[in-house]
This record gives C-alpha cells, sequence and structure tokens, in this order.
C-alpha cells in the first residue's frame, strides 16, 4: 500500500544578506516535506522492513522531487541536495531510514537534477516540532566547501508519535561569501592524493 501521507509542506527561503553584507548572488533553499503515517506503527518489532519499503520510497521519491524541480524551476537549476527524516516517538530510527536510505527512493532526485554525488542525509527521532535538518552537498562535487548547508525548520504538528516527516532539500547557490576554500586545497597543502580524497 502506497504511503499515507496526511500533508505536505514546500519551505522557500532567500538569503539576501549575511554578515552584514548584501549577497551579489541570494542564496535560495528549498524544502518538500510530506508527513506520513508510519507504515510499521503498532506491528511491534518488525524484521523485514523490505514490503514497506516498496510500496512508499518509490512514490515519495517523485512527489518530493516533483515539488523540489517545480519550485526551483527545473532540474539544472539545483546545486546542493539532500535529505532527511524524522520518526515520531513511537517509531524506530531505523523506520525513518529505511525510507529514504533506498535508490528506490533517492534516485529519482538523482537522475531528475543529474547529479553525481551521493544524497547528504540525516535521519532522526523526535516529538511533533523537532527541528528537521537537511543537510545540502554539491550534486556534482562533494568537496565543493561553498555548498556545505545545513537547512533548519520544524513542522509545528509533526511527526505525530506514529508518523515521519520525509524530506528532500535543494540550493540554487552557495553559501554567500563564502571563503574557507575547498578540500582539494587542503589536499595539496598536507600532501594528500587530490584524485583519492580518502587519502589524508
Amino acid at each position: 500500500m502506497p504511503a499515507e501521507i496526511r500533508k505536505t509542506l514546500l519551505h522557500i527561503e532567500d538569503t539576501l544578506i549575511e554578515g552584514g553584507k548584501v549577497a551579489e548572488t541570494p542564496l535560495r533553499m528549498i524544502a518538500a516535506i510530506a508527513v506520513i503515517r508510519n507504515p510499521w506503527a503498532g506491528k511491534g518489532f518488525v524484521e523485514d522492513l523490505r514490503p514497506e519499503i516498496l510500496d512508499c520510497a518509490p512514490g515519495l521519491g517523485a512527489l518530493l522531487t516533483k515539488m523540489i524541480l517545480e519550485a526551483a524551476g527545473g532540474g539544472d537549476r539545483v546545486e546542493g541536495y539532500g535529505k532527511s527524516a524524522i520518526v515520531g516517538l513511537n517509531g524506530e530510527v531505523e523506520h525513518a531510514s529505511a525510507l529514504i536510505h533506498t535508490l528506490r527512493f533517492g534516485n529519482h532526485y538523482r537522475e531528475a537534477v543529474g547529479a553525481k554525488s551521493y544524497l547528504a542525509f540525516c535521519n532522526t527521532r523526535g516529538p511533533a516540532n523537532a527541528p528537521l535538518y537537511i543537510p545540502l552537498m554539491d550534486k556534482n562535487d562533494g568537496g565543493r566547501r561553498s555548498h556545505y548547508l545545513t537547512m533548519q525548520l520544524s513542522v509545528a504538528d509533526a511527526p505525530a508519535a506514529d508518523e515521519i516527516v520525509i524530506a528532500l532539500g535543494a540550493s540554487i547557490g552557495g553559501r554567500p561569501h563564502h571563503r574557507i576554500g575547498d578540500r582539494y586545497q587542503d589536499l595539496k597543502e598536507m600532501g594528500g592524493d587530490v584524485d583519492n580524497p580518502a587519502s589524508v
């Protein structure tokens, strides 16, 4: 059975001034959110989560991706991206993880924006109005620090104890006035292999 969606939300924020200085290019961040009934609610400890993952994740990925693309004006406009989930207090963190850590969810977004890097993520448990953190990174370059961003917001009435909040995030642009370089500069200075960033 597809996800039982109670409501969806679209959050858009534009940063025009940062550090007291006007941003030459404003940063736009977008979050597409669905509040769903936890498909494992009331079932006790479920050993095999796969049936519900297959039922729910693809539709959620498609829906939230569509919301992001419409708000951004197309996949080519998205520069940074990420995903997040909060499970309500009667659920397991594994339930939040299950629905976002499957290619059946994330690949809708990756393919729509032409991404090469992995989707940054956060999965937590909390009550209604718990902070929803959506970490973002450049969709094609994991070492581009200008696009290391985190959206923070909350849904006043979600998640209920038997719900999950599922979200995708996007940025158009990076941090205004970014000036900390990138990982490749550090790798060169520290004698690491730029082609193998895990070497340092």
